[in-house]
């Protein structure tokens, strides 16, 4: 692996990680605190960091972003919805069939979405 791909990688983790704090500590104070049913506060606090998460991909993490064509914004944010459908797939799956705390499910969802999120927001951004 090329060096530069083992730092946008690292980067991407970086950025990442904090959108995942983001995500997380919205998900427990939208339910605890806010009386909102941990879907819909998934589902707010997964698409706020996805905003931030994009923010920070073309700022941060993918070298040569800035000249993303319409189509390439159509399909980051056509990717981040389909990670949202899957993450509350993901969710419902873990909590209600499951029975797995939604706090818990979460870590394992992100788990899973972070994969597809880099391989498509990769493409999405720097078409490769």
């Amino acid at each position: 692996m090329p060096r530069s791909r083992f730092y946008e990688i690292a980067r991407f983790i970086l950025v990442g990680g904090a959108c995942f704090v983001l995500d997380y500590g919205l998900l427990y104070i939208l339910t605890e605190y806010g009386g909102l049913h941990y879907l819909l506060s998934a589902g707010v606090s997964f698409t706020i960091s996805v905003f931030v998460n994009y923010w920070l991909c073309l700022v941060c993490v993918f070298c040569g972003a800035n000249t993303q064509t319409h189509r390439a914004k159509m399909l980051f944010f056509g990717s981040s919805i389909a990670g949202l459908g899957l993450n509350q797939l993901l969710m419902w799956m873990l909590v209600d069939l499951f029975g797995i705390y939604y706090m818990i499910a979460k870590l394992i969802a992100a788990g899973i979405v972070m994969v597809w999120n880099y391989v498509l927001k990769r493409r999405a951004v720097l078409g490769k």
